[in-house]
């Protein structure tokens, strides 16, 4: 193949092929580690950056050191691939460093292109999703750890269309670099507003009023037992009436079995047993994890029933907001009750708690207004942090699909 399968308008004609020995010098990286990294001084590029903090081209450096004698510092443009890694794959990785004042580390090979003929971020872009890697891959040596030459780099054939076309390439995956990266800030700006708006919208431990509070509402909150508005459902899926099974991630909360694993995991001839989940109904999955260390509680928002395991305990609620007892879970406050009751057992990835003990949490009770209001706020950021997910990973699809035919 000699042309791109994607292109933009007014540009045709087969791309050029050369070796990267014909089209660029090179030169290698000198001295540094990652002992030598301090929290100021001269930004420093360390191979292993390559592979950790991945880019096309590098416009920011977090990373400083104390300046050496005889260290390779950029004027800009350079083009640097690793001389070693951990697999032949990610070793012929490139990348373009902007900025001038920058030390290149040892093990760093660095090509230097006429940037009249060759738009060093497009060819950074070409090595690392054209064909070239794979055959830069092949030249790589060593089992354990695997390294690359200038020697073998410059054999390394790539296309390439004029400059024109190659700086309309650029400017185009920067674009959506750019729009990625301010996706992914907004993203976490949210999810830090949450964390935030939890901890201060529910009294903590010791106190009985919270910090952040809607106007019209006062006094101190109170507790109830859970079991004050929730009842184990015990329903089970007698003649496999649902075959659906759902699965209660910590991460999604309670999802298609399917969706989740591409498959059932469950078997069809035993789903009989199984509890059936009701919409709104919740469930508490014991297995714990770093992000649930006392397992996950969520709601069954999908609108549809399901049925689950009975390693998990499912249960209903009334006279309570929904939403709002779903955002209280969200919270870590209600992890110490657990720890105190419950015990990890035989397993050390499953809490193990009684069902009575389970019901008797303690939850907070206040008016229904007031939980209506928390519930209001937190439903509204999560659906802003979903619609921010969903732009960025569309973005990301973007990007690969275009990375993916935009080179020959």
């Amino acid at each position: 193949m000699k042309e791109p399968k994607i292109r933009f308008k007014g540009f045709s004609g087969e791309w050029k092929r050369s070796t990267l020995g014909d089209l660029a010098l090179f030169s290698k990286g000198s001295g540094y580690s990652k002992s030598d990294i301090c929290k100021e001084g001269t930004p420093v590029i360390l191979y292993g950056r390559m592979y950790t903090k991945y880019q096309s081209v590098f416009d920011e450096i977090d990373t400083f050191v104390n300046p050496k004698d005889n260290s390779v510092v950029s004027k800009g443009g350079e083009v640097i691939i690793p001389g070693s890694g951990e697999s032949s794959e990610d070793i012929s990785l490139a990348a373009m460093v902007k900025n001038e004042g920058v030390i290149l580390g040892g093990d760093l090979n660095i090509l230097k292109f006429n940037q009249k003929v060759n738009d060093p971020a497009f060819m950074s872009m070409a090595i690392t999703y054209s064909p070239t890697r794979a055959e830069l891959s092949s030249y790589s040596q060593g089992k354990t750890v695997v390294h690359l030459r200038n020697s073998e780099i410059a054999k390394g054939t790539i296309r390439y269309p004029d400059i024109l076309e190659q700086n309309t390439i650029v400017n185009y995956v920067l674009s959506l670099d750019a729009q990625i990266s301010a996706s992914t800030s907004r993203l976490a700006s949210l999810k830090q507003m949450k964390a935030a708006s939890l901890q201060a919208m529910f009294p903590q431990e010791g106190e009985t009023v919270p910090k952040v509070r809607f106007k019209g509402f006062d006094g101190e909150w109170k507790t109830r037992s859970l079991n004050n508005y929730a009842k184990k459902r015990t329903e089970k899926n007698v003649n496999r009436i649902y075959n659906v099974t759902l699965t209660n991630s910590a991460e999604f909360g309670i999802i298609d079995q399917r969706q989740f694993f591409d498959h059932d995991i469950s078997n069809s001839e035993n789903i009989d047993g199984y509890f059936v989940v009701r919409d709104k109904d919740f469930v508490y999955n014991p297995r714990i994890s770093a992000s649930a260390p006392v397992g996950p509680i969520n709601q069954n928002k999908l609108g549809y029933p399901g049925v689950m395991s009975p390693l998990y305990l499912v249960f209903e609620v009334k006279g309570i907001n929904h939403d709002f007892l779903e955002i209280y879970f969200h919270t870590a406050l209600w992890h110490k009750y657990m720890f105190d009751n419950g015990n990890s057992g035989a397993r050390f990835d499953r809490l193990t708690i009684s069902d009575d003990d389970f019901m008797r949490m303690p939850i907070p009770d206040i008016s229904l207004a007031e939980q209506q209001s928390i519930a209001s706020f937190f439903t509204s950021l999560d659906r802003q942090i979903a619609l921010h997910t969903q732009r960025l990973e569309k973005l990301k699809q973007i990007k690969a699909a275009c990375l993916d035919k935009m080179f020959v």
